[in-house]
């Protein structure tokens, strides 16, 4: 289906025309029974407000890049989301991502690099590329206190169970 939702970072301007394509795309994706990828910045009520209302929970997805609060992070498992986190997880700023990431539990997470941006440190403002994303994967071990090879496994297996069983 591709990637969907709203950023009100950038666009300000049109925003119930974004909000109309999010509704639209939500709908495409119940019909063809594919799961939803889901960006959101700076847009976290309309965003929830809107999957609630289109019934996103019936079909699932994932929240891409997730960079909210843990509120939103609640919300969005109980709406039958996973919750996918990038390099960000690995800045020294990131303390709120942390704890988000310390409470979803494990076979809800996905692990992304979000290339070519948000390259995890230590190669934070250099060119992001897929091969790092075992940074992110050694994050969330650290966080949940488990093994790389653990974090390995159960995010291939929620990522084969998100996008290829759809179970």
């Amino acid at each position: 289906m591709g990637e969907t939702g709203l950023d009100y970072y950038y666009n300000s301007d049109k925003l119930e025309v974004m909000r109309q394509r999010f509704r639209d795309h939500i709908t495409a994706a119940k019909l063809m029974r594919k799961p939803l990828i889901i960006h959101t910045r700076n847009a976290r009520e309309d965003t929830l407000k809107i999957m609630r209302a289109e019934k996103a929970d019936e079909i699932g997805g994932v929240m891409h890049c997730f960079t909210e609060s843990l509120e939103m992070a609640k919300a969005s498992l109980d709406l039958n989301f996973y919750i996918s986190f990038s390099g960000i997880i690995t800045f020294k700023n990131a303390k709120e991502l942390v704890d988000v990431a310390s409470y979803v539990p494990l076979d809800r997470i996905l692990i992304e690099t979000d290339s070519p941006y948000l390259a995890p440190m230590p190669f934070r403002g250099k060119q992001n590329e897929p091969k790092y994303v075992r940074y992110v994967a050694e994050k969330i071990a650290e966080i949940k206190n488990t093994s790389v090879e653990a974090v390995a496994i159960a995010t291939s297996d929620n990522f084969r169970r998100l996008f290829i069983t759809g179970t």
